[in-house]
């Protein structure tokens, strides 16, 4: 192929061969404990939920075509389809920066990073929407920002990020952080915006898009943000310097370290003015990231973070770092399609996705198993099995099941209860649903999350009614210590195995809980949030 003519499509071909690689880890992985979750809100939407806005589920009932598509891939495809177009809007960030060899650079850092590439480009969590319109709003704060107050279609530019922004904080609450982005940029250098009206119309257009998760934390007493401040609220307690080394590690391997360290050497060479190019574009990407990742560090010196939170944020120092590559390095100024810090970070993300890839679906690194008398691993905790045996519990269920109904050992309408939102929803995604069966949960609200009121959505709890409880040697939990005091009989366990590579890895355990002897309390089932709508309901009726 003419070389000219190859470096005029390389964007797209980079574009399709990450899609097809997102497309075929998609449909051959099972969905992880978040993903299976995520789901509920497609089945059960609403104008918000108790972990997080609604763009997610609203992603899954839009590219499964309402879910009439249930498989691994179609569940998965909003991302997908997302992380493609971002990485188009990566390159046009970095080309405003200086040029179209930037924006390559700017788009295969953005291909390199194992959280965009796998957290929010394969999976489907709350992550996958916020970096669209995230990086969109970005492209529109550099647009606008490079013109200044005075700029020709400035006012279009930033009216249309009071878009982008407010679906942005409709798919996460972490997308605020562009908002105090921009406010930090005009505080510290240039007031001049906060004489344009567009600002403040920008800011209520956004507004009026979050509306809905306001109202529905109005009607629920504020319980989502509730929630997450208890994530991140400081404890005043000793110091954690092994937690802010977990998250400082997690956020350069999240990143990968080739990208982390570009991130870092462009934020140096910027403030030591060796990169004089744009120096406002470059300043909202500093004031957007910047204080995300400060803050989170400082979080993680008290308390347990999770790395993925700063994932944004690190996006967003993406076109920076590839502006530095371009400026600084050699090879970069001389335009090479794949500098060596570049290969480097190609390399490290196919090392590690094929690693993961390998350890998911065959074990090969910490397949230990478990003793299959005593059930308990052999080895250190395999966190890759959340993604892996779920089909083969419902293979190993159906037959005690159809054997139940037969029999009439069991109910005709037995349920299966759970007592926290992960493995509810495994449960519910791999075994229930194909079996025609209801997933309910009997647990405080700060355990069950969404599935208190999916719990009531499906007609809650009856006396005498007869529940299937299942565990597993992976994380046990006995139904005799959590529901005695409930059930007439507790019977079982039956075992299910789960082989991986010919090589038993866990133990999965089912109880037969009969004979309801008394409606659980509403704080348990989420009856109390369902009777308090109902008489809001009725009031605004009235």
């Amino acid at each position: 192929m003419d070389t000219r003519l190859l470096k005029r499509y390389r964007l797209l071909l980079l574009i399709g061969i990450s899609a097809i690689v997102r497309l075929m880890i998609a449909s051959f992985t099972e969905l992880g404990n978040d993903e299976v979750y995520y789901i509920n809100y497609a089945l059960y939407p609403d104008l918000s939920h108790f972990d997080h806005p609604p763009v997610v589920g609203w992603f899954i009932q839009l590219f499964s075509l309402n879910l009439l598509f249930g498989s691994e891939l179609f569940i998965r495809l909003g991302a997908v389809a997302a992380a493609s177009l971002n990485t188009w809007v990566m390159y046009l960030i970095g080309k405003e920066l200086k040029d179209e060899t930037t924006g390559w650079y700017a788009a295969l850092l953005y291909t390199f990073s194992l959280y965009t590439f796998v957290i929010s480009g394969i999976f489907i969590m709350p992550d996958g929407p916020q970096m669209l319109f995230w990086l969109l709003t970005l492209l529109l704060f550099v647009k606008a920002f490079k013109a200044g107050p005075e700029g020709a279609g400035v006012s279009r530019l930033i009216l249309l990020a009071g878009v982008s922004g407010g679906l942005a904080l409709l798919s996460k609450y972490t997308s605020v952080f562009l908002f105090t982005g921009a406010g930090l940029y005009f505080l510290i250098y240039d007031r001049r915006w906060f004489r344009m009206w567009e600002v403040y119309v920008s800011m209520l257009i956004a507004l009026a898009i979050f509306m809905p998760v306001i109202m529905w934390n109005i009607r629920y007493d504020f319980i989502s943000f509730s929630f997450h401040s208890d994530r991140v609220e400081v404890v005043k307690t000793l110091l954690r310097p092994d937690l802010f080394a977990i998250e400082l590690g997690g956020q350069i391997f999240y990143n990968n370290p080739f990208v982390f360290v570009l991130g870092i050497a462009a934020i140096i060479a910027f403030y030591r003015k060796r990169l004089p190019e744009n120096r406002e574009a470059v300043r909202i990407l500093l004031t957007t990231a910047l204080p995300v990742i400060l803050l989170f560090l400082g979080f993680s010196l008290f308390r347990r973070t999770l790395p993925h939170w700063t994932g944004p944020a690190w996006t967003s120092l993406m076109p920076l770092a590839a502006l530095y590559l371009r400026k600084e390095t050699q090879k970069g100024r001389a335009e090479y399609w794949l500098p060596p810090l570049l290969k480097g970070a190609a390399g490290f993300m196919v090392v590690v996705l094929t690693l993961a890839l390998l350890q998911i679906g065959q074990g090969w690194f910490l397949n230990k198993g478990i003793n299959p008398e005593t059930g308990k691993r052999l080895g250190i905790k395999d966190i890759t099995l959340d993604m892996y045996g779920w089909k083969q519990l419902r293979q190993g269920f159906e037959p005690v099941y159809r054997k139940d109904m037969t029999s009439g050992t069991m109910q005709k309408d037995a349920v299966i209860i759970q007592q926290r939102w992960f493995p509810a929803a495994n449960i519910d995604y791999y075994v229930a649903r194909p079996l025609g069966l209801k997933v309910l949960t009997l647990a405080e609200i700060e355990r069950t999350h969404k599935y208190a009121w999916i719990t009531q959505a499906r007609g809650g709890f009856k006396p005498g009614m007869d529940a299937y409880y299942f565990s597993s040697s992976y994380a046990f939990s006995d139904p005799n210590n959590l529901y005695s005091q409930y059930f007439r009989q507790i019977d079982g366990p039956d075992t299910i195995p789960v082989y991986r590579n010919n090589v038993l890895v866990m133990y999965h355990y089912v109880w037969r809980m009969k004979g309801l002897i008394q409606e659980p309390p509403g704080h348990l089932t989420g009856k109390d949030i369902y009777q308090r709508r109902d008489k809001e309901m009725v009031l605004r009726s009235e």
